[in-house]
């Protein structure tokens, strides 16, 4: 059903790039900053480049907002949330009761949590699953009509993945874009299969891109990038657990990338301040980030596989809180300034090397 906003439009609306990270259930809160923006309307979305749980994030806007505009994508990210929610009720993968009645959010004690976290280890999806069953691919293809998501003129898409072979990213855009790709950017090879693509393996686009920023520099004119942040940079204290250990390898990992594009365009700023580089040839990018790692890094990293509605829902609300909070203190920097000081960010590199 197609739905039609008939809010009128915000005079002042500024052009953005949103940069949409993954990881698991907490791309839930992606969600929730993605409906405020779209409820809000002073943000025209240019482009999305989005990775794993942003990749879905970002086809099921895609779909949504050229059925509907921008009520129409928030039906469809809601619908697409709500079906992930509804395909994993019978998943052995769920809270322990106590931790349902201490209202912890956590799998910790989840005694499904931690057999499929040991099985993992000890035996490859090849193994576990030689069908290669994918409950995401069912989602998808019941959720996102991808014609539409491919005609999509008005929103940008890229959407990324990991070659296993060469080790570098892919990036793939709206206009050919396939249920597997968008697969491919959110397989874990621990828990899934390659998926292979015109005879090419793919992994989790994580690895080399989480999200990958290089794709504005050339597909869109905006200057502006807003990273919705999930994954946390900061972790205090040592992890202990193996686990913890794991988790936070993961995390690294997963930021890396995206820590290296955030310096590159801090090099080409200091370059242009300096008057190394021209500026009438080189595009200063303005960088955002929305995040709320106070409320996201003290619910583990188990929480990730929690698909419960409650759980969709509270992080959700968390996510439109922080983007009501961010566009409070920050609409009026887009367009004019970064509201990330990068230099600050990477000032734990010596002055001889800070270019």
């Amino acid at each position: 059903m197609q739905v039609v906003s008939n809010t009128p439009k915000p005079a002042n609306r500024k052009r953005i790039n949103l940069a949409l990270q993954g990881g698991g259930a907490h791309g839930a809160f992606t969600w929730g900053v993605l409906d405020c923006i779209l409820e809000d309307g002073r943000l025209e979305i240019d482009a999305i480049s989005g990775t794993s749980a942003g990749a879905m994030n970002a086809v099921a806007l895609a779909d949504g907002f050229t059925a509907g505009g921008a009520e129409g994508a928030r039906e469809k990210l809601e619908n697409f949330w709500r079906t992930m929610s509804d395909a994993a009720k019978n998943s052995p993968i769920k809270r322990a009761p106590i931790d349902v009645m201490m209202g912890y959010w956590s799998l910790d004690r989840s005694w499904g949590y931690h057999a499929m976290d040991a099985m993992s280890r000890m035996f490859s999806p090849y193994q576990l699953n030689p069908l290669n069953m994918n409950p995401l691919r069912d989602v998808l293809e019941d959720c996102i009509d991808f014609s539409c998501v491919q005609s999509c003129n008005s929103i940008k898409l890229y959407i990324s993945a990991t070659n296993v072979e060469t080790g570098k990213v892919k990036v793939f855009d709206s206009h050919n874009l396939t249920s597997d790709m968008v697969i491919a950017s959110a397989c874990l090879p621990n828990v899934y299969q390659a998926v292979v693509i015109d005879g090419v393996p793919y992994w989790d686009g994580g690895y080399m891109g989480n999200p990958a920023l290089f794709p504005f520099h050339t597909g869109s004119d905006c200057g502006d990038i807003a990273v919705i942040q999930i994954n946390p940079v900061e972790r205090k204290g040592i992890p202990r657990t193996p686990q913890d250990i794991q988790n936070r390898i993961n995390e690294i990992a997963f930021n890396s990338s995206l820590l290296k594009e955030l310096r590159a365009i801090d090099f080409v700023d200091r370059l242009i301040d300096e008057g190394k580089l021209d500026e009438n040839r080189y595009r200063r990018e303005r960088i955002h980030i929305i995040e709320n790692q106070n409320a996201l890094i003290p619910l583990g990293a188990s929480s990730k596989m929690n698909t419960e509605w409650a759980f969709l829902t509270h992080l959700r609300d968390l996510g439109r809180d922080t983007a009501t909070q961010w566009l409070d203190r920050h609409f009026d920097d887009v367009g004019d300034r970064s509201t990330v000081d990068l230099r600050a960010m990477f000032s734990d590199i010596g002055p001889q090397h800070q270019g």
